[in-house]
């Protein structure tokens, strides 16, 4: 058999402020739930149908730390992680729940929306949430780069021959 993934990426809006909690080994857990929306016309009548799917999600660590500072209520954000069922047992009968394991986030809010804050006031923590650099849903991280490409310029100009190609 060949390789398996198990891969959840989320768009959505949150319906309740994130809920901290910490392990007993004092790493951070958060529980959030986020709602994701469609519409569609109805063949037979016509109308159009808004139907709203709520997906339970969970992180653990700085990233947990992370999503329980910035995110609230009404924020909207990308998710990206992997889907894990648990089993329990409630009056005697098995029971399964699924939630999305948050291993990626990024908040998709302006700064005002999502924060109501200027970039000169950073929060505790010692960072606004705009200017600490996020990974984009597909790991690259534009502002690193730039400032990778920087530091690899040589300050003179011998060795930019940009400038001279003719076409």
């Amino acid at each position: 058999m060949g390789r398996s993934v198990n891969k959840a990426q989320i768009i959505g809006t949150l319906g309740r402020d994130p809920e901290m909690k910490y392990l007993p080994s004092g790493s951070a857990v958060v529980s959030v739930s986020v709602a994701t929306d469609e519409s569609y016309q109805d063949k037979q009548s016509g109308q159009k149908v808004e139907k709203t799917e709520w997906h339970r999600m969970t992180a653990f660590g700085k990233l947990a730390e992370i999503i329980g500072q910035y995110l609230k209520k009404g924020s909207k954000a990308y998710f990206e992680g992997k889907l894990r069922t648990n089993e329990y047992e409630k009056d005697g009968i098995k029971r399964y729940s699924t939630e999305i394991v948050i291993s990626e986030m990024m908040m998709l809010d302006s700064q005002q929306q999502g924060q109501g804050q200027s970039a000169q006031q950073p929060q505790q923590g010692g960072f606004a949430p705009q200017q600490q650099p996020m990974q984009s849903p597909t790991g690259f991280n534009q502002q690193a780069y730039n400032q990778q490409q920087q530091q690899q310029q040589p300050q003179n100009n011998f060795g930019n021959n940009d400038q001279n190609i003719p076409f």
